[in-house]
């Protein structure tokens, strides 16, 4: 029979290829060096990172002095036989005003930002709850800023304040001991930011001052004194106490 015009070339075609290659294809993962699928792992991949230290930063010195030491003192001193009714430090509130805010919004960035480094911790923007008209004030805009503090950075920002920052008032004879609001909290004023370490003197543009609240579940203010005092709060006409 004769060969159609198609089976001709392909027998061509199978002739030119050398024998024992006819019909065999390539496995996968040995197509050539470029496109090799099953070699990917097979180059040496880079150093990894060594790990960060994992190890726990250790505990606020003054919670570990609270039940090491404060405890126990003031359930001598007040006779409680139950250790849940000592008064502790719930929270530090600071708190700070900015009224031109509304006149150079630049102002209200800087008191942020300086919240921010000395409580390290990201500030909460105050918002007006009404409108007053005399002081050009309306309702929703922007007067200042607050941080709440609790758990071990309230520990921590205690500890800097009394060790730190209160040195370095100007004329400090003593923190004052009638700013108890009846229920157990203390309110401190200060009149300016650079008492504070973290702040730096160059980029300071304008001297504000701040509120800072003491927030203990003591309901009495002779008790919240009291816890204070053993915590290292130097009240004046006193000598503080030691931690």
């Amino acid at each position: 029979m004769a060969k159609t015009k198609e089976e001709a070339p392909k027998e061509q075609k199978e002739k030119k290829k050398p024998e024992g290659e006819q019909g065999q294809k390539a496995p996968k993962g040995q197509k050539g060096a470029k496109g090799q699928k099953g070699q990917k792992g097979a180059a040496a991949a880079p150093p990894a990172d060594e790990p960060a230290d994992a190890t726990p930063p250790p505990p606020p010195r003054l919670r570990d002095h609270y039940h090491r030491v404060v405890r126990p003192k003031l359930s001598q001193q007040f006779g409680w036989g139950n250790p849940h009714q000592v008064p502790r430090l719930t929270k530090i509130v600071v708190n700070v005003g900015a009224g031109e805010a509304n006149k150079n919004p630049k102002i209200l960035d800087a008191v942020v930002a300086e919240l921010g480094a000395i409580t390290g911790q990201k500030p909460v923007v105050t918002r007006a709850k009404k409108a007053i008209s005399n002081f050009g004030i309306r309702e929703g805009m922007p007067i200042g800023a607050a941080v709440s503090l609790r758990g071990a950075r309230m520990y921590e920002f205690l500890d800097r304040f009394i060790n730190v920052t209160v040195p370095r008032f100007r004329d400090f004879r003593g923190l004052p001991n009638r700013s108890f609001d009846g229920r157990g909290n203390y309110t401190l004023g200060i009149k300016e930011q650079m008492v504070f370490p973290e702040i730096d003197f160059d980029k300071v543009e304008k001297v504000h001052g701040m509120d800072i609240t003491f927030v203990t579940t003591a309901g009495r203010d002779d008790v919240a004194m009291a816890l204070l005092r053993e915590m290292g709060m130097p009240f004046r006409g006193e000598q503080p106490v030691v931690v």
